[in-house]
């Protein structure tokens, strides 16, 4: 997996650091959003809260991970399409959350759909959130 971790570091022009390797190793394995706690505690001190926060941020800038809403107003990130550079996870994609467990799933196929607003309103940030239960809590 670490091969994994490497070429995609690699194909997104970052420098190869041991926290980035271990975080985005995480999230390769992880197949949900995170928070940041939820990732400290994970990685288990193998980096500091000020470097998970920036190699976050870096993630997120370079399209690696993605912010995802929560009911909570909790950050989660989530792995985003990192087979290439300049094929992100679209911005605006559906995610849903299981009202049992917690968890998040990105829903990249159901697309937010566009709305006209009134003039003199701009839109920033457009999230379309699901709610229900999951596979595994649905039983």
């Amino acid at each position: 997996m670490n091969g994994d971790v490497l070429d995609i570091l690699k194909k997104y022009g970052l420098h190869i650091t041991e926290a980035r390797v271990n975080l985005l190793a995480l999230f390769t394995s992880e197949n949900n959003g995170l928070t940041h706690a939820e990732i400290e505690k994970l990685l288990g001190g193998q980096a500091s809260r000020v470097t998970i926060y920036r190699t976050l941020q870096t993630f997120v800038k370079t399209g690696i991970l993605h912010c995802v809403p929560t009911a909570n107003s909790l950050i989660l990130y989530a792995l985003g399409k990192i087979d290439h550079p300049g094929n992100a996870t679209p911005p605006d994609h559906a995610h849903f959350i299981c009202e049992s467990c917690g968890r998040t799933w990105c829903l990249e196929k159901i697309q937010v759909p566009p709305v006209e607003l009134a003039r003199g309103f701009v839109i920033t940030k457009r999230d379309l959130i699901l709610k229900g239960k999951c596979n595994h809590c649905k039983e």
